[in-house]
């Protein structure tokens, strides 16, 4: 059996979209960037962390194959978390537009013997928006609960100006390497 260690619903449409069936685990696990912790290795451990807290819900079922996902927006080295309210998204987009910025999504397959991971890391530049554009993107509400304020399947894909990567794995989940992982652990379609 699949479980996705996941409260975002973009992950779940993801996920069926490749027409594998899985049940939906709620986890909830702090995200906070250690010290000296590299942009990619924050990312990685909560993916890691979520499909662990996962796993440990369903400890007693021998076959739980659980699936945990991070993704991020980082510029430079740092790293753009969903933003609180209209003042902290409209600075992150502020700070985005213009320039290239990376975003990062690992996924973690684990099951009671195996751990398997893959990261993926995307290049994105958002084109320069003056204030008013910020301002009328951030009134639709969709920047929030989105990594870095902006949401690459909605309105925001209008201001993409260039995306070298994964369109999945900005969304929050990179389905290429997904599907690799559940291959490796002989997870087929419909399974």
């Amino acid at each position: 059996m699949l479980y996705l260690a996941s409260k975002s619903p973009r992950r779940r449409q993801l996920l069926d979209q490749i027409g594998v069936r899985f049940s939906v685990l709620q986890v909830d696990i702090p995200e906070l960037r250690g010290a000296g912790e590299s942009p990619e290795a924050y990312v990685r451990r909560v993916a890691r962390d979520k499909a662990l807290a996962g796993l440990a819900e369903v400890k007693q079922d021998p076959q739980a194959h659980v699936l945990g996902s991070d993704t991020e927006v980082v510029l430079g080295d740092r790293v753009f978390g969903k933003p609180g309210d209209a003042v902290q998204a409209a600075e992150m987009l502020r700070q985005l537009c213009g320039r290239e910025h990376h975003v990062i999504s690992s996924v973690w397959l684990l099951d009671q013997a195996h751990a398997r991971e893959a990261t993926c890391i995307s290049r994105v530049r958002i084109a320069e928006l003056d204030d008013a554009d910020i301002a009328a993107y951030i009134a639709t509400g969709e920047c929030y609960g989105k990594a870095g304020g902006y949401a690459i399947q909605g309105r925001a894909a209008a201001f993409i100006e260039h995306l070298e990567g994964s369109y999945s794995a900005v969304m929050g989940l990179p389905l290429f390497e997904t599907a690799g992982l559940l291959r490796a652990a002989g997870l087929s379609r419909g399974h």
